[in-house]
């Protein structure tokens, strides 16, 4: 079958997009304001765009806190979320009103980060520590301004916990890092398999 995706009827009970581009990391971020307020925050819609320099991008459905807090201060941190935190991550995409604490709300703690104020989640095997280098809103194929708002942020530190750490090399299979796939489905990373690309690929 083949459709056209910009048509209100899909012919589906839910929209299919979310669960064909799967399984997509959760870039779980926390942001700070200018008051010091703090919002954490799962979003699927997140990836990395660049290895030199490091650089991550996420998209908020709506202008969220995260989107508004990052406006204020330039700064974010995305905490990996592990097996282990699954079900606090997804408590923290409650809709709590502005200034109730999502860490508080999931149980969670704080720990410090190094190179911006933002704080990462305690407990994640891995977090980034980033700067924004844009904020902007999305546009459709017409040029109109649709309520989506991109961030994109450099990388500028980077946390690993050493028990991570395998041979000079990220355990990504034993983090077990969760990603999202589409409906209420969630996919996990257990164990991976390796590809050698071409010669010059």
């Amino acid at each position: 079958m083949i459709y056209s995706a910009t048509r209100d009827d899909l012919g589906f009970a839910h929209d299919p997009f979310k669960a064909i581009v799967a399984p997509r990391p959760i870039g779980w971020i926390t942001a700070l304001n200018g008051k010091g307020e703090v919002n954490l925050s799962p979003y699927s819609f997140f990836n990395a765009i660049s290895a030199r320099p490091n650089m991550v991008v996420f998209s908020s459905e709506n202008k969220k806190d995260a989107v508004s807090f990052i406006e204020e201060t330039g700064e974010f941190t995305c905490s990996l979320v592990s097996g282990a935190l699954v079900r606090q991550m997804n408590l923290t995409s409650a809709p709590l009103p502005r200034g109730q604490s999502e860490y508080a709300h999931a149980g969670l703690d704080m720990a410090p980060s190094r190179f911006v104020r933002p704080p990462r989640v305690a407990g994640t095997p891995a977090a980034l520590e980033c700067k924004s280098v844009s904020i902007q809103q999305l546009r459709d194929i017409d040029g109109q301004e649709v309520p989506r708002w991109m961030v994109i942020g450099q990388v500028v530190g980077i946390f690993i916990d050493d028990a991570f750490v395998k041979d000079g090399r990220f355990d990504t299979a034993g983090a077990n890092p969760i990603a999202r796939c589409g409906y209420a489905d969630y996919a996990a990373v257990t164990e991976l398999f390796s590809i050698q690309r071409p010669p010059g690929g």
